[in-house]
């Protein structure tokens, strides 16, 4: 309904897209989104793979020889997430990492709900982090700037991001209170 939606108001509304554009316009959506079940159908094998041969178990006992206390945890968490934001898309990165991360972070008492939102929070931070920053070269591209332009005009906001995913990290209570 959405697509059905969009073709009309820009075809018939705003008339920014002619009918004869259409294929065309179809054709590439219909290679990206090919390219992304790609992505997503070989990160599904991968964790299928990871789980039976119960590497986060692993990983779990591994870790925990290393790390005993929660918060330090967390922190080295922030950290792995910052960085997998930085260099992979939020969709890999959700279907790779997050089988193998569940069952620490509930080994270490962390809600699953909590985790999921610290990982769309060090995510979405990540999507304007270079080098893959993928939010840089859309807003580099949409107002024609150099992207080291836009990337230092978004410090300030990485910086009150950053503040507010330590809030959301150490302060559970905040984002699990409607469940409550």
């Amino acid at each position: 309904m959405a697509a059905i939606y969009v073709i009309v108001v820009e075809v018939f509304v705003y008339r920014e897209i002619k009918l004869a554009q259409l294929p065309d316009i179809m054709r590439k959506a219909m290679v990206v989104c090919g390219g992304i079940l790609l992505v997503i159908g070989v990160s599904l094998a991968s964790t299928n793979f990871l789980i039976d041969a119960e590497i986060p178990m692993k990983l779990f006992i591994l870790i925990q020889t290393y790390v005993e206390n929660k918060y330090v945890f967390l922190i080295l968490l922030n950290l792995l997430l910052l960085v997998l934001g930085a260099i992979l898309d939020i969709f890999s990165a959700l279907v790779i990492m997050v089988p193998l991360i569940l069952p620490v972070a509930i080994g270490y008492g962390i809600d699953p709900i909590h985790l999921g939102i610290i990982f769309l929070a060090n995510m979405q931070i990540g999507y304007f982090t270079p080098p893959v920053g993928m939010n840089l070269f859309i807003a580099s591209y949409r107002f024609k700037l150099p992207v080291a332009d836009i990337y230092r005009s978004t410090l300030p906001f990485m910086m009150v991001l950053l503040i507010a995913l330590l809030v959301i990290t150490y302060w559970p209570a905040l984002s699990l209170l409607l469940l409550r």
